[in-house]
């Protein structure tokens, strides 16, 4: 890979690289590490990049795998065991909200943010894909190697979720509001 490739790819997606591992991993720190590992990763294997998806999509798989590895080792670390991180099923936690949400987001979007944080982590992968990201549904499918059907079905699921979550947090605040 020559240095031109390499610059170009990192001017034109390291900011939505970023953006979709802060939102997954909360703290901007470990974001910006686990994205310099993306771009290592890239140096490694672009040139076993066949060129089936686009730039931005093979960027985002290595992203999604990159998140992945570290919730795997988060997982063992906190477990102590040799079990492995279930992505199907394990839900993503994080303790600490990015200081960008805490000074950007709204009310609103705090509260969908909070109750992503209860979605599944594949609920979770595909909303930031979707919504936070605008990729399409096959580019989400792409990066998760996934149908279209999986990616429709998952979002649809968690839109659901997120509703019934953000309803729920509304009128607990109504209910505070009323007393």
């Amino acid at each position: 890979m020559n240095d031109s490739v390499f610059h170009r790819l990192y001017d034109s997606y390291h900011q939505d690289v970023f953006q979709f591992l802060i939102y997954l991993v909360k703290n901007r720190t470990l974001a910006e590490d686990l994205s310099h590992e993306v771009y290592v990763r890239v140096l490694r294997s672009y040139e076993q990049f066949a060129g089936n998806s686009s730039e931005k999509t093979w960027l985002f798989a290595i992203a999604k795998n990159v998140a992945i590895d570290h919730f795997r080792k988060q997982a063992v670390r906190k477990k102590h065991s040799l079990d492995f991180f279930d992505w199907e099923t394990e839900q993503l936690h994080s303790t600490t909200p990015s200081p960008e949400d805490m000074l950007q987001a709204s009310d609103e979007l705090m509260q969908i943010e909070s109750a992503l944080e209860n979605c599944t982590g594949d609920q979770k992968m595909v909303i930031i894909m979707r919504f936070f990201q605008d990729l399409s549904i096959a580019e989400t499918a792409q990066i998760l190697d996934w149908t279209e059907a999986k990616v429709k079905t998952t979002q649809h699921r968690a839109i659901k979720f997120l509703g019934n979550s953000y309803n729920r947090l509304g009128n607990r605040r109504r209910k505070g509001n009323d007393s």
